[in-house]
């Protein structure tokens, strides 16, 4: 994996109006990392997640891509760099009125111009990658939680982005389905090279996959930790050695 940072969160502070969430946040991210945002309830890890991928505009500070501030571009400039990202909602955010492969097509329809019978070849790639070939018809009511999740991660890979952003991928997963999951992100990144940033607090996904982290303290509202989680866990602050430790915060 290339040193050079992929994405760094400069100075950057969360709030509401006067509230502020979190503060003064300032951390690298690796090409090729996998990197998990971590913190006890309500410390504002999903909140951090949607600053990244331009949904909520910070506060204060920066979001570099490859050295290009984010929330400092021009529009069209954030959209280009957003044609690099896919994002896995918690939920997976199917269309539920369309087919997997119709969910998989739909960013390749709306931002290229590939012909249909490419996007088909292109669907049924990526529908493979995730291990559900042959599910190509099927709708997502007709499917379980975790395949849900993988159908969600085809349509995020749909336009062979370089940052993958995932927002608690195993929530709802029974633990054999987190783990499939859990290989399947590793899978992925070492196939494609992507950069991947995730909210979770399942410990186990944490430690197999992750070798990037911050850890956000709610009572502080700022973080207190950043480096490889099984690093932190044997010689990070007491509180994030006791989450990692317990999952407690």
């Amino acid at each position: 994996m290339s040193a050079a940072p992929h994405i760094e969160c400069r100075d950057l502070t969360m709030a509401y109006d006067d509230y502020v969430i979190q503060r003064d946040l300032n951390f690298t991210i690796r090409r090729g990392d996998i990197f998990v945002i971590m913190g006890g309830s309500g410390c504002g890890k999903s909140t951090l997640l949607r600053q990244m991928i331009g949904l909520v505009r910070p506060a204060k500070g920066a979001v570099l891509y490859d050295g290009v501030d984010y929330w400092a571009a021009s529009e069209r400039e954030q959209r280009a760099m957003q044609r690099g990202f896919g994002i896995l909602f918690q939920a997976g955010a199917l269309w539920s009125s369309l087919t997997l492969a119709e969910n998989v097509a739909l960013p390749l329809q709306e931002f290229t111009t590939l012909p249909a019978d490419l996007v088909a070849e292109v669907v049924t790639l990526k529908l493979s990658l995730v291990g559900l070939a042959g599910y190509e018809d099927y709708y997502p009511s007709e499917i379980s939680g975790g395949m849900k999740k993988r159908a969600g991660l085809a349509r995020a890979m749909a336009l062979d982005p370089s940052i993958l952003f995932f927002d608690e991928p195993s929530a709802g997963l029974d633990p054999l389905s987190s783990r499939r999951l859990d290989d399947l992100i590793l899978e992925l990144r070492d196939s494609l090279g992507a950069t991947i940033v995730l909210v979770t607090h399942e410990l186990p996904s944490i430690f197999a996959i992750a070798n990037n982290s911050v850890f956000l303290d709610a009572d502080t509202r700022t973080m207190i930790a950043t480096g490889d989680p099984k690093e932190l866990a044997a010689h990070g602050p007491d509180k994030v050695r006791a989450f990692l430790a317990r999952g407690e915060a």
